[in-house]
């Protein structure tokens, strides 16, 4: 059998109290207070720690309020800003219908004038016929007749270019090769350079440059544009005619070295009727920018008074 040994239960942390026995230690005095120390300290960082949480909410709904009023102002400047201009969309679709509405009255009214200014015509050389060559009269009243039948015509060619710069341009697309066609105008212009003691130089492109445009009416440009050149050196000088092509464009020069054109009128001679020539009509550079434009390019000026000007031409290119 096993041997039994007996222990005092006070050796063993048992201790009896009122009768029966207990299990539980009494702690000692020092980690009571650590004990104590480490709750207190616990309770202060949750305190502190829910202090900057309501101050956090409390920034957080300053910042959110100011935020909300910013974005009021916002929305009530888009509003303001959307109403005015919605206003000046409709003041300008009622701007367009009215000047669409003059453009038909004032079409009409320009064909009205012209049909009885071919009478007019005919009649003054009717007239002329009508002379007798020994009236003594006779070279008074031709001179009278020849400056009326003169008036008349440049009346008629100032309707005839409003009606073109009136009326709708309807394209007639062809594809050709710019090159081709600077070339036919340089041909038909050089007796006119020549006259005008003007030398006349053309520079094309070494590559072929296929467009879709109305050839009849990029010719009329670009001969336009030969003309105001050839006005702007009254004692002769050089015109180039430039044709290049890159990044899917035609680039087209007409650049003279003549009078130039002033900074302050650049703006103005795009213009319909602004003309610094004496007897021009001013709507050839107007209709020009406009032709181009249709064809979806547009028509540049650089000018240097006393050196010179490049009117410039850029096109759209055909893709092969």
């Amino acid at each position: 059998m096993a041997d039994w040994h007996c222990f005092p239960m006070e050796a063993a942390g048992v201790v009896q109290g009122g009768g029966a026995w207990s299990a539980n230690p009494q702690r000692p005095p020092a980690l009571a207070a650590l004990m104590s120390e480490f709750l207190q300290g616990l309770l202060a960082g949750l305190i502190l720690l829910g202090l900057i949480l309501a101050g956090i909410a409390v920034i957080v709904a300053i910042r959110l309020r100011a935020g909300r009023r910013r974005i009021r102002r916002t929305l009530r400047r888009i509003r303001a800003t959307a109403r005015r201009r919605i206003a000046r969309l409709h003041a300008a679709a009622r701007s367009a219908q009215q000047l669409a509405e003059v453009g038909a009255l004032t079409g009409g009214l320009a064909h009205e004038i012209k049909n009885p200014l071919s009478t007019v015509q005919l009649n003054l050389q009717l007239l002329q016929e009508d002379l007798d060559p020994n009236d003594p009269a006779y070279s008074r009243l031709t001179n009278r007749l020849a400056t009326a039948a003169r008036e008349v015509g440049r009346l008629r060619d100032i309707l005839d270019d409003f009606l073109r710069y009136a009326g709708k341009i309807e394209l007639r697309r062809k594809k050709v090769d710019l090159n081709a066609l600077l070339e036919e105008l340089a041909d038909f212009f050089a007796p006119q350079a020549q006259l005008n003691r003007v030398q006349l130089r053309i520079k094309l492109s070494p590559a072929p440059m296929p467009a879709s445009v109305d050839p009849g009416l990029i010719k009329q440009t670009v001969l336009n544009l030969m003309l105001n050149a050839l006005q702007a050196m009254p004692n002769g000088g050089e015109m180039i005619l430039s044709a290049s092509g890159g990044n899917g464009q035609a680039v087209i020069d007409v650049i003279d070295t003549g009078q130039g054109v002033a900074p302050e009128v650049m703006d103005k001679i795009f213009q319909a009727y602004y003309s610094t020539r004496k007897g021009g009509t001013g709507l050839g550079l107007a209709m020009s920018r406009r032709i181009v434009e249709e064809h979806g390019g547009e028509l540049k000026v650089s000018s240097e008074v006393g050196k010179g000007s490049d009117f410039r031409i850029v096109l759209p290119l055909q893709n092969s």
